[in-house]
């Protein structure tokens, strides 16, 4: 089983992931936010290709790739069930990644979590964030992208505690 936790920065999807790890036997979190730390290391930006040169490691095309075929490895090796927090709102890379662990695993469960942007930056203050900063730009489109047909199964996390939220994912993964 793979379980996907979307989400704008904020919302609350590390939080679920952590607590949801311990209650799914068997798995671990496996977070392709590394990945996209690596990538940055290992390919500076006058390497990538013009499109690839912003300031989210999302837009590098090695980065779902490796994404998807790291997970593929680790799932493999380790035969354990996947829990994958990000903040996937881009629908291409969303498709890429969704199909991508779907093959890898069709016992596949996507959720994303959504807030209203004021609990997002309230949040975000909260854990120590530089408001202007990169994940308060991000937060907006997030909340908006968020809105389409293809992240189904949201849950709405403004007033949910985390085990609420955890509550909610392991009834429709065990139901």
């Amino acid at each position: 089983m793979i379980i996907m936790i979307n989400g704008a920065f904020g919302s609350g999807k590390t939080s679920a992931a952590k607590a949801l790890q311990p209650r799914i036997e068997n798995s671990m979190i496996y977070d392709p936010e590394e990945i996209g730390y690596m990538i940055r290391k290992l390919l500076p930006e006058e390497h990538r290709e013009e499109q690839e040169r912003t300031d989210d490691f999302q837009d590098i095309e090695l980065w779902k790739v490796l994404t998807v075929n790291a997970a593929r490895e680790v799932k493999q090796k380790y035969n354990k069930h996947l829990i994958v927090p990000m903040t996937l709102y881009k629908k291409d890379n969303f498709d890429y990644i969704y199909s991508g662990l779907k093959e890898i695993d069709p016992d596949l469960h996507h959720f994303c979590l959504t807030a209203e942007l004021e609990t997002i930056y309230k949040r975000l203050a909260k854990r120590g964030d530089e408001f202007g900063g990169w994940q308060y730009q991000q937060a907006p489109k997030c909340v908006e992208a968020f809105k389409a047909d293809v992240f189904e199964t949201r849950i709405a996390t403004d007033h949910l505690a985390t085990d609420e939220v955890i509550d909610i994912i392991l009834q429709k993964v065990k139901g």
